[in-house]
């Protein structure tokens, strides 16, 4: 006779490490896994184990009560018969479930989970290093569990670089052509100008003499916030202007977009960054949201000589698919810093949080 238990945690991972501590591994059963919204508002998740009544009862009152005869009552029969039910249910739905699906009885939930993440933009590689760790136990036979688990060791692997401003800062905005850079760079502005505690003084440096126009659509923004804007053409008069902005707490600075495969100015960007200032430079790379698993390589290769120290990602309003860009995230592991949801300066603006690429990203997985 089988007996279900029911262990809540934060996260099904605890709520299941609660069970093992308990019982071990051998002998202990999945019923079912979920999440809910408990009354106070807080979302807990529950595992449900179906154990050999023999060992529960040694697990729970000792020893003693194992080996001692004891009459079964109507409410331990009922609560037996009840966790026999569900498990039978359970079954019969995930049979449905195959059957709507087309997954052949031999394939097994693992690879379902498995293939479900990899068309969503997940690389096989960082699936097959979390997969492998979990062979032999129960998480990978519940397909439920193995997605909160799945999704749990991503929301770990993401890092998030807080805003900070309590200190004198140059801010340098990478990347390749047509991600957005420039408007970005007018929403931190307008971000650190005026819409903060307080007011910070804040200037812009444009390092773009390659594209047409790019000059005068930084000075545009620059004319309607009021700040102060200016074009550099060398890493001396680069220098040179830092110097004369010492006063400012942020000085912005925009770069060409560059092809991965555009040597020259990757050669010139690195000795702006290079340059001695007794500014503290941070340079984020300005990543799409909408980027090609083919391209990340070659972007992460050339961009990371710049010593990068977050990623800006835009773009959230052009697609609904970011597997792509979270499989970025998962394989090279810089720290996110500003999400970019659209084309209003200031308002599509956001600091990066993971909870909301993660709300998006799970949102794409349901609807698999």
């Amino acid at each position: 006779m089988m007996i279900n238990e029911t262990f809540v945690a934060s996260t099904p991972k605890g709520a299941y490490e609660q069970a093992v501590d308990k019982y071990g591994t051998q002998d202990l059963n999945i019923v079912s896994a979920k999440q809910l919204r408990y009354d106070d508002g807080e979302l807990r998740a529950e595992v449900v184990i179906a154990v050999p009544k023999e060992l529960f009862m040694a697990r729970s009152f000792g020893e003693a009560a194992r080996m001692k005869p004891k009459a079964v009552s109507e409410e331990e029969e009922l609560l037996g018969e009840i966790g026999e039910l569900k498990a039978q249910l359970d079954q019969m739905q995930e049979e449905m479930k195959s059957e709507i699906i087309g997954v052949t009885p031999h394939t097994s939930v693992s690879e379902e989970i498995k293939a479900l993440f990899m068309k969503k933009g997940i690389s096989q590689v960082w699936l097959d290093k979390i997969l492998s760790s979990l062979v032999g136990t129960p998480l990978v036979e519940d397909a439920n569990l193995l997605v909160s688990y799945l999704l749990e060791e991503i929301d770990e692997t993401l890092e998030v670089r807080e805003e900070e401003l309590t200190r004198q800062k140059m801010i340098m905005l990478v990347g390749p052509t047509g991600v957005g850079k420039t408007t970005t760079i007018a929403k931190l502005a307008a971000r650190y100008a005026y819409l903060l505690d307080r007011p910070y003084k804040v200037a812009l440096i444009n390092l773009d003499s390659y594209k047409v126009g790019a000059i005068e659509q930084l000075a545009h923004y620059a004319d309607i916030m009021q700040i102060e804007h200016f074009a550099v053409a060398t890493p001396d008069d680069f220098k040179a202007r830092v110097e004369a902005l010492e006063g400012y707490d942020i000085i912005l600075v925009d770069t060409a977009g560059m092809s991965p495969y555009d040597t020259q100015k990757f050669i010139k960007t690195v000795e702006f960054v290079n340059s001695e200032t007794a500014r503290e430079l941070e340079v984020h790379l300005t990543l799409s949201a909408t980027v090609k698993y083919e391209d990340m390589d070659d972007i992460y290769q050339n961009f990371s000589f710049l010593n990068l120290d977050a990623i800006i990602i835009s773009k959230f309003d052009e697609t609904r698919h970011l597997g792509g860009l979270l499989n970025f995230m998962l394989l090279y592991k810089l720290p996110m810093s500003y999400f970019s949801t659209g084309q209003e300066v200031p308002d599509d603006l956001r600091v990066a949080s993971k909870e909301y690429l993660l709300e998006r990203f799970i949102g794409d997985v349901h609807e698999g």
